[in-house]
C-alpha cells in the first residue's frame, strides 16, 4: 500500500493541482489529507490560487481514494461540500506491521504523542514544516505544507509505504527520506 500524504492545502486550487500531479505521477493507492483543506485561516496569508470551490471540484472525484483528518481551519460547513469525511480528529492505519496515527497536530502534544507506542508512526501536519525524527521509539513524520510552507522550507508533499517515508518538493525532487 502506498499513500500520497498532503497537508495544509488551505483552499489553494493551484497547489491542489500540484498534489494531483503527484498523484498521477506516483500512482498511490490512497491519498491521506492531514487537514486544513479548504479555508486559509485568519493567521495565514491568502494563498496563491485561493479557490475553495475549485478545490472541492478537484478532490470530490477522488473521494473513494481519500482518507482525511480535521485541521484547525476545517469546519462542518466544509464537510457539507466534500464527499469524504474530514471531521475525525485522527485516523489509525496499519502499514507493513506498523501502526500509524494520522492527525493534523493542533489538538495533541508531540511530547509524547498520544495514541502512540514504541515502533509506531505519528503522522501530523499543522506546523507547515517537514519533519522526520524519532523520539522514544516513535517515528514523527510531517510532510510539510504543499501551499504555505514556513521557516524557508519548500512546498512539499510526501509518499508513505511499508519501506519508508519520502518528502518530495512540488517539482517531485526528494527533499528528505527515511527508510523503515
Amino acid at each position: 500500500m502506498k499513500f500520497l500524504v498532503v497537508s495544509d492545502i488551505h483552499g489553494s486550487a493551484d497547489y491542489t493541482k500540484k498534489a494531483l500531479e503527484a498523484y498521477a505521477l506516483h500512482k498511490p493507492d490512497q491519498i491521506l489529507l492531514l487537514g486544513d483543506i479548504l479555508y486559509h485561516g485568519p493567521r495565514n496569508p491568502l494563498p496563491q490560487g485561493y479557490n475553495p470551490q475549485e478545490v472541492v471540484a478537484l478532490l470530490n472525484p477522488l473521494a473513494d481514494k481519500i482518507i482525511a483528518v480535521r485541521g484547525n481551519c476545517d469546519a462542518e460547513v466544509d464537510q457539507m461540500l466534500l464527499n469524504f469525511d474530514i471531521l475525525r480528529d485522527c485516523a489509525t492505519l496499519f502499514l507493513g506491521g506498523r501502526r500509524i496515527t494520522a492527525t493534523h497536530g493542533h489538538l495533541f502534544p508531540l511530547d509524547p504523542p498520544p495514541h502512540s507506542f514504541p515502533g509506531d508512526i505519528y503522522l501530523f501536519g499543522h506546523i507547515h514544516i517537514p519533519v522526520i525524527r524519532q523520539e522514544n521509539g516513535i517515528t514523527l513524520l510531517n510532510p510539510g505544507s504543499i501551499t504555505l510552507p514556513k521557516e524557508n522550507s519548500p512546498h512539499t508533499y510526501a509518499l508513505l509505504d511499508e519501506h519508508g517515508f519520502t518528502i518530495m518538493t512540488i517539482d517531485h525532487d526528494v527533499y528528505q527520506s527515511l527508510t523503515f
